[in-house]
């Protein structure tokens, strides 16, 4: 699976948190600690906010420990709210429309899991979005669709909410195909002003989550794996947690979404 890193603070050079730590994201991409595989070449992706309301963007298929403009970038952009991602395919091609983060006018997206029998499940879920929202979908991954979804459901007003109730199609999408739900979801998403964070599972393995609050300047790291070990008191996030981090501190709260009772189709 994934590995991603957002920040939210003061301006920092990106390079503080994706290149330069002694366990950075790039250190991630190919050599990650804490994730199923510890290879994440299939591409990478930044969103950075600055002066207007909707984040940068750049994302490319190469790995990131290969290619000399992520580094050159996070060299020279500082900014207060970020989100970075190096990408292990559990589906869909290698391309840059499959790349982490996502974005939605202000909103930006990234995602470390899975959807379970995606593939049997995926029309069913894209025919279910409006189509307003459809029309966003450009590439082919479960975590884009899973964004979506979460816009379907009202992220702009109710960012839990929205997270809760996409969660729960997904949920009810597997039953109604004979599946077992088989979610894992650990995300961060920001509208530019917060950022916001979910750890859950179907099953009693969701990917790991950790709080920080950064050395320099005071500002606030959500991570899928700390990136400095040594110098960063790190807080594992429980499992079924839903993380609302601003500029004046961090909110953790439980997330259980309502799925509706049914038997599985036969």
């Amino acid at each position: 699976m994934c590995r991603w890193a957002a920040y939210l603070g003061e301006a920092v050079f990106l390079e503080d948190i994706v290149t330069a730590p002694c366990h950075s994201l790039i250190a991630q991409s190919h050599c990650a600690q804490e994730a199923k595989s510890p290879t994440n070449g299939d591409g990478f992706g930044l969103a950075w906010y600055g002066d207007r309301p909707e984040p940068g963007l750049y994302r490319d298929i190469l790995p990131a420990w290969s290619d000399p403009n992520l580094k050159s970038l996070c060299r020279q952009i500082k900014s207060g709210l970020f989100l970075a991602h190096v990408r292990a395919s559990t589906g869909g091609a290698t391309s840059r429309m499959n790349c982490h983060p996502f974005i939605s006018g202000r909103w930006s997206f990234m995602h470390n899991g899975q959807i379970g029998g995606f593939e049997k499940i995926r029309r069913a879920l894209e025919n279910s979005l409006s189509d307003e929202v459809f029309d966003q979908r450009e590439g082919t991954t479960d975590s884009e669709l899973f964004f979506l979804l979460m816009i379907d459901e009202g992220l702009s007003t109710d960012p839990q909410g929205a997270v809760a109730r996409a969660t729960s199609r997904v949920i009810e999408a597997s039953r109604r195909a004979g599946l077992e739900p088989a979610l894992k979801l650990t995300a961060a998403f920001s509208d530019g002003q917060a950022l916001y964070a979910v750890r859950y599972a179907t099953d009693d393995h969701a990917p790991t989550l950790y709080t920080s609050v950064f050395r320099n300047g005071g500002g606030r790291c959500i991570v899928s794996e700390p990136f400095d070990r040594d110098g960063g008191e790190w807080q594992a996030i429980p499992p079924a947690s839903f993380v609302t981090m601003t500029r004046d501190g961090t909110s953790i709260y439980p997330f259980a979404p309502a799925v509706a009772k049914f038997a599985l189709a036969v």
